[in-house]
């Protein structure tokens, strides 16, 4: 049996059973867990396919980058405790479900659309796509014809991960000086005369 067949059998079923368990777990740094271990294994899935640019991005960029923004984020807003799963908007399923399909249903169409009306490809189309190699080929495409969307999506990231933040900025009811005051042992600081 070749060795790219062992490693399938081996990282497929914990690439499925982690995707599972992230999506059943109450606790939002759990699932963020079972999502690293996730990328890890499709990452590896990606070395057996012999696409090592694709292996090295799917670590550094979703299992270190994007993984440490989740994070991040999740211990900021502090999801530190199982959340409730019950409905309080009914109408949420059945709209998502529809928004679902919708999605499936466009992408379906915007496939047939680009590459399956066509019977083949254009002539030299490996040789074109590909040239200098696929890394080279894809920061072509990336860095050229992409670049304002790229830089876009970058943008759109850090307003996400700023607004997490600011969310996050409760205020508990207290003023700064009652916190202090707490701090310090329960005297109230701002009542307190200076020492003559």
């Amino acid at each position: 049996m070749p060795l790219d067949n062992v490693v399938f059998w081996v990282f497929a079923p914990i690439s499925i059973g982690t995707a599972i368990a992230m999506v059943f777990q109450r606790n939002a740094v759990h699932a963020a867990l079972f999502l690293v271990v996730n990328f890890f294994t499709i990452a590896v899935l990606y070395l057996v396919l012999d696409a090592p640019f694709l292996f090295a991005v799917q670590i550094i960029v979703y299992a270190g980058a994007i993984m440490v923004l989740f994070l991040f984020v999740i211990m900021l807003v502090g999801v530190d405790r199982e959340e409730s799963l019950v409905e309080r908007l009914h109408w949420q399923r059945p709209g998502a479900i529809v928004l679902g399909l919708g999605l499936v249903a466009e992408v379906v169409a915007a496939v047939r659309a680009g590459i399956g009306f066509a019977t083949k490809a254009p002539s030299n189309f490996d040789q074109l796509a590909n040239k200098g190699g696929n890394p080279a080929a894809l920061s072509r495409v990336l860095f050229r014809d992409y670049f304002f969307p790229f830089e876009v999506t970058s943008v759109l990231l850090i307003v996400a991960a700023i607004a997490a933040m600011v969310l996050a900025h409760r205020r508990r009811g207290m003023t700064l000086a009652e916190r202090e005051a707490e701090a310090v042992g329960g005297v109230d600081v701002s009542r307190t005369e200076p020492l003559a």
